[in-house]
């Protein structure tokens, strides 16, 4: 019997889990295994679920994350495809469980898939979002094209060059991101320097990053609004990229016009 049956609530995690794999698929953000998604469902685990037996003996993380000891979440699986996890999310994905020294965790359900290789990524972005009270509780990786294109030159790359950009794109990048868009220097994917790199982009108050050449890093109270931002971001670089193929440099919205836009929205200046 599927975990999913024991908790209406988790069900409904685990299907927006799907759809979103779904949407990263479709639009050519999610090559091979690329990509990874892990989210905190604690709040949607139920006694019956406490007491399954672990599919799996204690592993290691790596290091000990003391906020999410105790903690539940859904991860996909190391070198499992979106376009599958969309389709049969629980044979593609593992529920897990971080054990109460926050430095070893058990798979739990339903079948014994291994999380992603960058799960301490992703557990030591939720340690820290746990640990500063945030209501966060999805984080998304995935390779979004005109965006990744865009980290491939000097100047972009630049705090906040990027963010203004596409700020100015369309009015709706400031409404839905009003964040912007931070920067990490290209570093070895699934290393420890990229996980406290992103932790402090995040600290710096930004909820997308781009990580240069490589891909994004979103966190949010759930995965359907993580995907929505990088949608949004993709969209103005799209219209960047589309801009400049018909041979000019868009003129972007003026600082007047993103200073309205802030207005009406209630968003920091």
């Amino acid at each position: 019997m599927s975990v999913l049956n024991l908790s209406d609530k988790l069900r409904r995690e685990v299907d927006a889990v799907a759809e979103t794999a779904g949407y990263l698929w479709q639009k050519g953000w999610a090559e091979r295994n690329g990509g990874n998604i892990t989210v905190n469902v604690t709040d949607a685990i139920t006694p019956e679920i406490e007491a399954i037996t672990p599919l799996s003996e204690p592993i290691p993380i790596g290091m000990t994350l003391p906020h999410v000891a105790g903690k539940w979440f859904f991860c996909k699986g190391t070198n499992r495809r979106m376009r599958d996890l969309a389709r049969d999310p629980m044979a593609n994905a593992s529920l897990i469980r971080v054990l109460p020294d926050g430095a070893h965790y058990q798979i739990i359900a339903d079948q014994p898939v291994k999380p992603t290789s960058e799960l301490p990524s992703h557990l030591s972005v939720h340690n820290y979002l746990l640990a500063k009270g945030s209501p966060y509780r999805a984080s998304l990786h995935t390779h979004p094209i005109q965006l990744v294109a865009m980290s491939h030159t000097r100047e972009f790359p630049k705090k906040d060059v990027l963010t203004h950009i596409l700020w100015s794109m369309i009015p709706e990048t400031k409404a839905f991101c009003p964040r912007g868009l931070g920067i990490v220097p290209y570093m070895m994917p699934s290393s420890v320097e990229l996980a406290e790199a992103t932790i402090r982009a995040i600290d710096d108050d930004y909820d997308v990053v781009m990580w240069e050449k490589h891909g994004v890093f979103a966190v949010a109270t759930d995965v359907m609004e993580a995907f929505d931002m990088v949608d949004t971001l993709n969209k103005s670089a799209t219209i960047y990229r589309d801009a400049r193929a018909m041979g000019f440099v868009p003129d972007g919205m003026s600082d007047a016009q993103m200073r309205e836009i802030s207005l009406a929205f209630h968003l920091p200046k």
